[in-house]
């Protein structure tokens, strides 16, 4: 995928992004609009992705004139097998994007247009091996909601709106290569949703540069990793970034579960939209912690994750759970009411042996006691804590909490843990802190070099740590520098002296003149 557009030029796409969504959604809250919005964008980049791969195929066999957008249904049927085999979908030219939306001002049945249009590309995948990728992908993006409009003439009207809105979005075209725009969008108004919604949106999305940090730990020294995996995959964005970092074609799969039902079409949207096809990724609904999905694709050379804080889970209230083989070594399940560890273990026991994790974990799993503790142990007792790194505070849409990030390991050098203080590696960007590059950048390089740094960083042995209580706070290890001004008491105690024998002339010379003028006046 090669960039075309500038930075500048990339700004101003959004802008525009954003003001379409705000001025279409209406009266409609943002956070229930976003799946309209997001939905029809997938909806013209899944139509002109398969025009442009059938027009380049007859293009290349000399059909220079071809355009599938205007062949014939019924001609365009007898190549459904083969798309689908390689695409993993099918689109019949009356359903594209760009000839729905060219009908769709004299439609009267825009709605009913656009439900058979989404069934029919959901049904071209059953009994194939994309059935699981494209089912109910469409779900979200409810035609017929009231949100849209009392009438249906009034939801047509609307839904003829953000077609237009959703098609003039320049967005570039496939033989220009610039379909990395359909998915920098979508990332786009999905962070942008994501900070409009407070909590409930931090509770999907990933800051990218807290991604890109994430990302780039778990592939330190590192060209290619077979398979990648988040076990709270959320959107999607913190899987994708290992696309971005080490070149689509490094990465063998891409690999996520997620229990929200919304979030989980949004994260199958995300992969589409990145081009990535669907024989390279396998995206799960489900319970992760109770009902795993994956465990025949695992050991993962590289885990990444952001799961939820503090949630509740089953925990020992469940009898299976403490036999499961993923909890089980530690001896002990993570409380009901935190399921942060439960997350920790579930990682590491999915951790290929040469694979490294990188959690951004709530702090209180770092120094709380009871059965935390008892997995801390566990872990550090196994030499599996790589490094703990400190964040800023205020990075994360719905919470301004300083988060952390466990690195794990199965295979490390050394017996020791890295301790990081990156709580002032940020600059503030509008109303949130953010990790710019050169933060980014510094958070690295401490976290590769692995040596002892002067208020930043700390490498303490494990049996260090074991006597401190299996307390792994950056803030018990790493020191900050002390920046108060240096004061010379005995210095300050003179200057306070003087002062108080200047206050002292003062008011003598004071008393002298109002004595005088009273004189005067009597």
């Amino acid at each position: 995928m090669v960039p075309t557009t500038t930075e500048a030029q990339r700004a101003e796409l959004h802008k525009t992004i954003w003001r379409i969504a705000n001025d279409l959604r209406g009266s409609v809250d943002g956070w229930d609009f976003k799946s309209y919005v997001l939905g029809m964008l997938f909806y013209r980049f899944i139509s002109e992705n398969l025009t442009a791969y059938i027009n380049n195929d007859e293009h290349d066999a000399g059909n220079l004139d071809f355009d599938y957008a205007e062949m014939p249904d019924d001609r365009a049927e007898m190549t459904m097998r083969d798309t689908v085999a390689e695409k993993g979908f099918f689109i019949f030219p009356r359903d594209l994007f760009a000839n729905v939306r060219a009908r769709a001002p004299w439609d009267q049945n825009l709605n009913e247009t656009l439900e058979r249009a989404f069934k029919n590309i959901e049904a071209s995948a059953h009994g194939t091996a994309s059935e699981g990728d494209l089912k109910g992908l469409f779900d979200d993006l409810d035609v017929n909601s009231a949100k849209l409009g009392g009438t249906v003439a009034r939801r047509n009207q609307k839904l003829v709106k953000l077609l237009d809105a959703v098609g003039d979005l320049p967005l570039g075209n496939f033989e220009d290569n610039s379909i990395d725009l359909f998915g920098d969008a979508y990332e786009y108004l999905m962070q942008m949703y994501a900070s409009q919604a407070g909590k409930s949106g931090g509770e999907y999305y990933t800051p990218q540069e807290v991604s890109e940090v994430l990302t780039r730990i778990t592939v330190a020294g590192k060209t290619r990793v077979n398979r990648v995996y988040d076990p709270a995959v959320g959107s999607g964005s913190l899987l994708l970034k290992f696309g971005k970092v080490l070149g689509w074609g490094n990465v063998g799969g891409f690999y996520g579960q997620e229990i929200n039902l919304t979030t989980y079409n949004l994260a199958r949207i995300n992969m589409f939209l990145h081009d990535v096809n669907y024989e390279q990724f396998s995206i799960a609904h489900g319970d992760t912690l109770t009902d795993p999905q994956h465990w025949d694709d695992e050991p993962f050379d590289a885990i990444v994750s952001n799961p939820p804080y503090s949630i509740r889970w089953e925990g020992d209230a469940n009898p299976l759970l403490i036999n499961d083989e993923r909890y089980s070594p530690a001896g002990v399940l993570a409380p009901k009411s935190k399921a942060d560890l439960a997350f920790t273990m579930h990682i590491l026991s999915w951790l290929a042996v040469s694979g490294t994790a990188a959690i951004v974990e709530f702090p209180g799993v770092l120094y709380r006691g009871g059965a935390e503790r008892k997995i801390r142990k566990y872990l550090i007792d196994n030499n599996f804590v790589d490094a703990v790194i400190q964040l800023p505070p205020d990075l994360f849409f719905g919470t301004t909490i300083a988060t952390c990030i466990i690195v794990l390991k199965k295979s490390k050098a050394d017996n020791a843990v890295l301790f990081i203080d990156a709580s002032a590696e940020f600059s503030r960007v509008g109303n949130k802190n953010k990790m710019l590059p050169a933060n980014q950048q510094h958070i690295l390089n401490t976290f590769t070099t692995r040596q002892n740094v002067d208020h930043v960083a700390r490498l303490v042995p494990n049996e260090d740590i074991a006597a401190n209580d299996y307390n792994i706070a950056v803030s018990s290890y790493v020191e900050q520098e002390d920046t108060r001004e240096v004061i010379d008491i005995t210095e300050l105690n003179a200057e306070i002296g003087r002062i108080v024998a200047r206050q002292a002339e003062l008011r003598t010379s004071i008393d002298a003149i109002v004595a005088d003028l009273e004189g005067g006046t009597a």
